[in-house]
């Protein structure tokens, strides 16, 4: 059953990325008037010259199908073309900024499911005072959008505590967690708080289940029961919104790199963006299309194979 999951899931996740990149690489033909005038950006209007070069290095010349399957197949080669504003491969520009976004990306998954799951499981065995305290502390990291929790970490950690550093990624492993984790923590706060509820809901829905009531009238010991009965069933929900949350910090990580000055692959999405690079956008375009789409298939299968109650596929 899981080995059929896996594999209807592989080939949705293959349909998916190939309709993605089509409509990625096609939105450049989408837009009016000459392909090239918009790669040239700038208010004024290019030379014949320029514009002819863009066509045959980018071959807008050539028909849709055989452009768009001439940059696909060099995306799956690690081409991705070459950069008009940093006259540089695109290639070289994301190998020379994505160890930066990995680490704050893998710095605040950490943050959220450590935290949010220890949270919500507290918030849910102890219950009154410490279920109130989560609730109130979730619901207002909820609150807060990432760039004013951003704002308010910096003046609050780095400026008037002055414990860790406001700007820019450090060198060396040491340096960096250092000057990444007001960044990990503007970006975790909002989805920990998130993990942390639904972690809170699936653990007390398991505690007034039958089975766990069976197992107390059997006089097993609570420590077991809350390990081999209730967080074990309660596992399939919080990797699913786990998952979810993880990706999203995909999407979250340009305005946080933009507002601690990391030189990242989100920070170089937002300025290519500005300078009209679609080269660039369209390769990151591309990579955060294939990272989510990676990231929900592993969840769904995970969350299949924790979750024996469900067949894969099916419904509870």
């Amino acid at each position: 059953m899981i080995a059929r999951f896996v594999v209807r899931r592989a080939a949705a996740l293959v349909v998916t990325l190939l309709i993605a990149s089509v409509a990625i690489y096609g939105a450049l033909f989408l837009s009016p008037g000459d392909p090239a005038t918009l790669l040239v950006g700038g208010g004024k209007e290019p030379s014949p010259r320029l514009l002819a070069e863009i066509h045959r290095q980018y071959h807008l010349d050539e028909p849709f199908p055989a452009s768009y399957w001439r940059w696909l197949t060099g995306m799956l080669r690690g081409d991705a073309g070459q950069s008009l504003s940093y006259q540089d491969s695109v290639t070289h520009l994301l190998g020379a900024r994505i160890g930066n976004t990995l680490l704050l990306i893998g710095y605040a998954a950490l943050l959220i499911v450590t935290f949010g799951v220890a949270l919500g499981a507290l918030a849910a065995l102890r219950g009154k005072w410490a279920d109130t305290m989560v609730t109130v502390l979730s619901t207002t990291f909820m609150a807060v959008p990432v760039f004013v929790m951003a704002v308010l970490l910096t003046w609050g950690l780095a400026v008037r505590l002055g414990w860790f550093p406001a700007y820019g990624s450090g060198t060396g492993f040491t340096d960096r967690l250092e000057h990444l984790t007001l960044p990990a923590l503007a970006l975790a706060a909002s989805w920990l708080a998130y993990v942390a509820q639904v972690s809170r809901a699936a653990i007390r829905a398991e505690l007034v289940s039958d089975h766990v009531q069976t197992a107390r009238s059997r006089g097993i010991k609570e420590s077991r029961i809350v390990r081999k009965h209730i967080l074990r069933n309660a596992a399939a929900p919080i990797v699913s919104v786990s998952g979810v949350a993880v990706a999203g910090l995909i999407a979250g990580s340009s305005i946080v790199e933009q507002a601690f000055g990391l030189n990242g692959v989100g920070a170089l999405l937002i300025q290519s963006a500005a300078k009209q690079d679609l080269a660039v956008v369209q390769a990151l375009a591309l990579l955060t299309v294939v990272a989510f789409a990676l990231i929900n298939t592993a969840v769904d299968v995970l969350s299949a194979a924790l979750d024996h109650r469900v067949p894969p596929g099916g419904s509870r």
